[in-house]
């Protein structure tokens, strides 16, 4: 036999034993495989999935603490309402806040009826009608809210009326006159700050989408 033909039987000899060595070590391989996930990592990642999918609304969780009534609460006026917002809400309380304390302050509370109860517009109304017949004006500027929190929410399932109460610091100048315009109490130029508790009111999923301030505290 050829001595060429002789080496090319002895090097596929040798070829196929290796082939045979490593299926029987490695053992084989169909398709794309991925490779695998240290079972560390494979842990971590599925902590993390576990705490977005099954952690706290921090829409509530960052202004109630946690399991609270209030929290309990303001998750209930989510589900009858999915596009409440606890942080859009206490926006919309800043701005109410100012309105409605300066309304009152000059006495202009006409335009303010449909943002208060009818309790908390005839106590308005009352005090401005008696500052008139005193000669009284106020003259008052707002500078600014320094703190606002949610104090507490509450939530009445029969009736899907939830209630809101806001607690708020702000800074202003207050001015009271009297009939010849003489200054009688404050100061224009003296900066005082303000403290007030209001209670907003709102019957979740309803059409109107005004909350209600029904309740003033200090």
């Amino acid at each position: 036999m050829n001595s060429h033909i002789i080496e090319l039987l002895v090097l596929a000899g040798i070829a196929v034993f290796l082939v045979l060595r490593l299926r029987s070590v490695l053992g084989t391989r169909e398709g794309f495989e991925k490779p695998p996930v240290p079972q560390s990592e494979g842990r971590d990642a599925r902590r993390d999935f576990e705490v977005i999918e099954g952690g706290p609304d921090r829409d509530i969780a960052d202004h109630v603490a946690e399991d609270s009534d209030s929290a309990k609460a303001l998750a209930a006026m989510k589900r009858i309402d999915p596009s409440f917002s606890v942080v859009e809400f206490l926006g919309g309380a800043r701005g109410a806040y100012e309105m409605i304390l300066m309304g009152f302050e000059r006495g202009e509370i006409d335009d303010l009826k449909p943002f208060l109860s009818e309790e908390v517009y005839e106590t308005f109304e009352t005090v401005v009608a008696s500052r008139a017949e005193q000669g009284l004006t106020i003259e008052a500027e707002f500078i600014g809210v320094r703190e606002l929190a949610l104090a507490e929410a509450t939530f009445d399932d029969s009736t899907n009326t939830a209630e809101i109460t806001v607690r708020y610091v702000c800074d202003l100048t207050s001015v009271v006159k009297d009939a010849e315009g003489q200054v009688i109490e404050g100061s224009a130029t003296a900066v005082k700050k303000q403290k007030d508790v209001w209670t907003y009111a709102h019957v979740m999923g309803s059409s109107d989408p005004n909350w209600q301030l029904v309740a003033t505290d200090e």
